[in-house]
């Protein structure tokens, strides 16, 4: 008598975590959105030479503030340039500081988390005496600072902006080194005789990149609010090369008059950081092991 074999219920294609994290990324429909206007932005910055009407740069005294038409959908500023150029423009100015300053973070912060997080003790304490100083300093006030201090330019904001945003990635990548490190299979590649920086490199740090992915989301937001910032006190992007932050520093003259100087820089920067922030937000539940 023979017995057949019982067929196996099993999918020999495993989910990869990347593959189940896109999964449930694509579920939340604000991370997706958020997603769609930054690729826009994104697609806008790449391809601005041939998206834009007008040199974003070149005055034109015979279209000054001129309200929105066919010929400048956005309407013109001050001087007669094209406020639709100048946005889009704009927008290079905002992601690079965005996304240049949170890898100056990144690059910095988290090597020191790790050293501090996984060696402890004076190391651990003088670093963590540093960022407590620099955290309770208002972000915004510190980076005005630093950025009046390197001097006014695109770069030097960016520097300032990485510098004030780097306490926040060394205390976030302390304090999840101490609770992974702790862990049964970071006791196992202890025992079997790795290195330290091997186990912190190797099996530490991977497994806190969710955390790190997800802050380094949400700070690229505030950095763009950061640099607006910068830029509408003249610390930041240099005239006449566009910024959304000197555009509105431009246009707080002519509010009554020419209210569409202001309204397309403002919306550009709230469409910007509230897409990075539901993106950071669909990343936490998307990266959370608990959730199916």
């Amino acid at each position: 008598m023979s017995v057949a074999a019982l067929p196996i219920a099993t999918d020999a294609r495993a989910e990869s975590p990347a593959a189940r994290a896109w999964r449930r990324l694509r579920r939340r429909r604000g991370a997706v959105l958020g997603l769609v206007v930054i690729a826009i932005f994104v697609g806008a910055v790449v391809f601005a030479p041939l998206l834009v009407p007008y040199d974003p740069t070149i005055q034109s005294w015979t279209a000054v503030r001129k309200a929105p038409s066919w010929a400048h959908w956005f309407g013109t500023d001050e001087v007669g340039r094209d406020v639709l150029s100048r946005v889009i423009y704009g927008a290079r100015a905002s992601l690079l500081a965005g996304i240049i300053s949170v890898s100056i973070a990144l690059s910095i912060g988290v090597p020191l988390g790790l050293l501090a997080g996984y060696r402890g003790g004076i190391i651990d304490a003088l670093l963590s005496r540093i960022t407590d100083a620099m955290l309770a300093c208002p972000f915004i006030i510190l980076a005005i600072a630093l950025a009046a201090f390197l001097g006014p330019s695109l770069g030097n904001a960016m520097i300032a902006i990485g510098i004030t945003t780097t306490p926040i990635f060394i205390r976030l990548t302390r304090g999840q080194v101490m609770a992974v490190k702790v862990e049964e299979y970071i006791e196992a590649a202890r025992s079997v005789g790795n290195p330290r920086w091997r186990i912190a490199v190797v099996h530490i740090l991977p497994n806190i990149l969710p955390a790190l992915l997800v802050q380094a989301t949400l700070s690229i937001a505030a950095a763009i609010i950061a640099e607006s910032a910068l830029s509408f006190l003249g610390l930041g992007q240099q005239p006449p090369d566009p910024s959304w932050g000197s555009m509105l520093n431009a246009a707080q003259r002519f509010l009554t008059t020419a209210p569409w100087m202001a309204v397309w820089p403002g919306l550009a920067i709230f469409m910007s950081v509230l897409s990075f922030n539901l993106i950071g937000d669909g990343l936490r539940d998307a990266l959370d092991p608990r959730e199916h």
